[in-house]
């Protein structure tokens, strides 16, 4: 891999682990004040949680949904551009011609949407005495990869069960993503379990930074969210990660250090692509 220049190698990143209240207004309210407080300390890209905007629950997504553009993405797109940085909108209940999709919004410092990613892998589980949900009693699945520019680096979306399938990571980090990022809420049985293996995996396996945005943790709640936002390097090293409640935690991406990591141990080009293949059959969404 090609040493990238050094004049652009770095840039902040902050996670938002922001406390989900009943209250959309609330929740759009304290939004906008995290994400000032991200840019304050420098950050150039903030990410939010999966269903920011409303609880997270089958019951809730009708009720709590919205058109796109609508009230919580125009609250996105003004408060990129007050504070000149990306923002990866974690995901909001999406309402489209009758049907709702969980569907995480990117905006420039210029509050122009770049990029909608609709969940593509619906979260139904079934673990006997822990836990059932069955999001797709009320979701449809999105169909494509989501990618968008940034003068530092690509950046891969997905939001939460994504990040259990290795071949979109593989896929977006074949396709030039230097960081993923997934707005997620795993819960209290696969939280605990899976949550940062996944994250490492995904990060040491592509060799990117990985980044990952719960709601914070609400005891109260009929769906609790584990927590525990983080941000991983390519070496699978947790850089950074918050507890179970609201915060706001910062990583300082360094792709001269990704890069590093590349040529040391160059899996890219020691595939074996005469023996096996990992390929996209459909066209991506990217900017």
């Amino acid at each position: 891999m090609t040493t990238l220049p050094r004049v652009m190698s770095k840039f902040r990143l902050a996670v938002v682990q922001l406390h989900v209240t009943s209250v959309k207004s609330e929740n759009l309210s304290r939004t906008r004040t995290l994400v000032k407080e991200a840019a304050q300390q420098g950050s150039k890209l903030v990410l939010l949680p999966e269903c920011f905007n409303s609880p997270y629950g089958t019951n809730f997504f009708s009720e709590y949904s919205e058109k796109i553009p609508g009230e919580s993405t125009r609250l996105l797109s003004e408060t990129a551009k007050e504070n000149k940085v990306y923002v990866v909108g974690g995901s909001i209940p999406e309402e489209d011609g009758g049907k709702f999709y969980n569907s995480c919004t990117v905006f420039g410092p210029d509050g122009e949407m770049i990029l909608k990613h609709r969940k593509i892998h619906l979260f139904d589980i079934d673990v006997p005495g822990k836990i059932r949900f069955q999001e797709s009693e009320t979701l449809t699945p999105g169909n494509t990869l989501s990618m968008f520019e940034t003068p530092f680096c690509k950046v891969g979306v997905g939001i939460c069960y994504d990040m259990r399938f290795a071949e979109l990571a593989q896929l977006y980090g074949r396709k030039g993503c230097h960081l993923l990022v997934y707005p997620g809420a795993f819960n209290m049985t696969t939280g605990p379990a899976h949550w940062e293996l996944l994250q490492r995996a995904r990060a040491l396996d592509n060799q990117v930074y990985v980044a990952t945005a719960s709601p914070a943790r609400d005891e109260t709640a009929s769906y609790v969210a584990w927590g525990h936002s983080s941000v991983v390097n390519p070496w699978g090293e947790v850089m950074t990660k918050a507890g179970a409640q609201e915060t706001v935690i910062y990583a300082d991406i360094d792709l001269q250090y990704l890069s590093d990591v590349r040529q040391q141990i160059p899996i890219t080009s020691q595939r074996r692509h005469d023996i096996y293949e990992v390929s996209c059959v459909k066209e991506t969404e990217s900017s």
